[in-house]
């Protein structure tokens, strides 16, 4: 069996063991953690972090690879069908990764154009401030969250993604209430998640990193000098406070570090330089070409040097790498390698990032739970007895997400650099927009 047919064969065992668990009630949902007594739908059931609308890129993923069968027919077509027909009326949650912003990206990736009526819903429930606070943290909140996962710079870049004639307006707005809450730094500006939160989580998920990403990716869009500007200086504060030891570029996971007890650095996507790297290439998109003296070619590079050389995916010690899913751990940085070898026309640097993210798909093959009912993996909690976490399903933290890494890169191994990308709201920017499968169809 060649590499290529090995990680295939693996992420489709993900895959069957993800759709052994799709039950239904009222549309498909799936339960987040197997071996929990979880009877019926959680309030995410509909999610693209930890629910159904994460399953949209992973069946986009497979129809690159082969037809769907008829299990996966019916499970696409409910899928769309529960999210049109569920789009929330009143009050609602407008993120990516929870809400309505990642209706609209499941919805494109298995039936475009239905996510127009979603997306002109993001518009109508603007106000001066962005959106209202998701439900989960409406109450501990100051202020209209910010960032990536559960803010307005998720719904910015969704709306320069799926474009359209609402996109426009919901990147303006959403920039425009970014910008008034930016806090000035000595080097720059930075975002917290929300005005008043307790820390700085710079990194992309929830802070500087990721609202200067969507300032940038918008700032080219909507050609608004004051967005890319602002993306600039966050990057200058990003660069004053990070580590460039050894030809890297590492920020921590928390400032201040008290408000965190575990490892101070993280190397993933959500917290660590592996998503921080795709703050650089929405600056090169957006024209900016030096950041605090550097080329943002290079700090991009500096990045990933830092995640290649950091031990990444071993368990060096307990608590550095205790997790393999896309938004902690290893199947995250495994796609964030490819992105960039797609990106870049050096070919030996591209066979540098492949081998990474070849690392990163024989860990996930060799820590594979196999049986009769397909594959999984478990994830560490090594503060607690026993360490080993249940098996989870879904995009972010579980199978679905894994094997879709998996798949991803046996077709790219077979079809080379130039081979598809199934592009999402959160990453399209980093590669060759010719390869892009949605932004293909605008």
């Amino acid at each position: 069996m060649s590499g290529a047919e090995r990680y295939r064969e693996v992420g489709e065992a993900g895959w069957a063991w993800v759709m052994s668990q799709v039950r239904n009630d009222d549309g498909p949902w799936l339960p987040e953690v197997v071996g929990d007594d979880q009877p019926r739908p959680a309030e995410d059931r509909d999610s693209l972090y930890a629910g159904i609308a994460g399953l949209a890129p992973v069946l986009a993923e497979i129809g690159r690879h082969r037809e769907h069968d008829g299990a996966e027919t019916a499970l696409a077509a409910g899928i769309v069908d529960r999210l049109s027909r569920t789009l929330p009326a009143d009050r609602f949650d407008a993120s990516l990764y929870d809400g309505l912003a990642g209706r609209v990206t499941a919805l494109r990736l298995l039936a475009p154009g239905r996510e127009r009526v979603a997306m002109r819903r993001l518009a109508e429930a603007r106000t001066p401030a962005g959106w209202d606070p998701p439900p989960s943290v409406a109450a501990e909140s100051h202020g209209p969250t910010t960032d990536v996962v559960s803010g307005s710079a998720g719904v910015v870049l969704t709306a320069a993604w799926a474009g359209g004639e609402a996109a426009a307006a919901v990147m303006t707005t959403g920039g425009e209430a970014i910008l008034r809450v930016a806090e000035p730094t000595e080097a720059g500006v930075d975002w917290r998640m929300w005005p008043g939160y307790r820390s700085s989580s710079p990194n992309f998920s929830h802070g500087t990193a990721g609202v200067a990403a969507a300032l940038a990716v918008a700032g080219h869009a909507l050609d608004r000098p004051d967005f890319v500007d602002a993306a600039r200086r966050g990057a200058e504060h990003l660069v004053r406070i990070a580590s460039l030891d050894d030809g890297g570029f590492v920020v921590e996971h928390t400032i201040p570090r008290s408000q965190r007890e575990v490892e101070p650095v993280t190397y993933n996507w959500c917290h660590g330089p592996s998503g921080t790297s795709q703050l650089f290439a929405a600056l090169a998109r957006a024209g900016v070409e030096r950041v605090g003296g550097f080329e943002v070619g290079e700090l991009r590079r500096r990045c990933l040097h830092s995640v290649l050389t950091s031990g990444v995916p071993d368990r060096l010690r307990p608590g550095f790498w205790d997790n393999d899913g896309r938004c902690c751990g290893t199947a995250g940085v495994g796609d964030i390698l490819i992105d960039a070898a797609q990106d870049t026309t050096e070919a030996p640097y591209a066979a540098l990032l492949l081998r990474g993210a070849g690392m990163m798909a024989d860990a996930l093959v060799e820590r594979a739970i196999r049986d009769d009912a397909g594959a999984r993996w478990q994830f560490v909690e090594h503060r607690q007895d026993p360490p080993l976490l249940p098996p989870r399903t879904a995009w972010m933290q579980g199978a679905a997400g894994i094997a879709a890494f998996l798949l991803r890169f046996a077709r790219v191994l077979e079809d080379g650099p130039t081979a598809a990308v199934v592009d999402r709201p959160d990453q399209w920017w980093t590669v060759p927009e010719r390869l892009c499968v949605s932004r293909a169809r605008r």
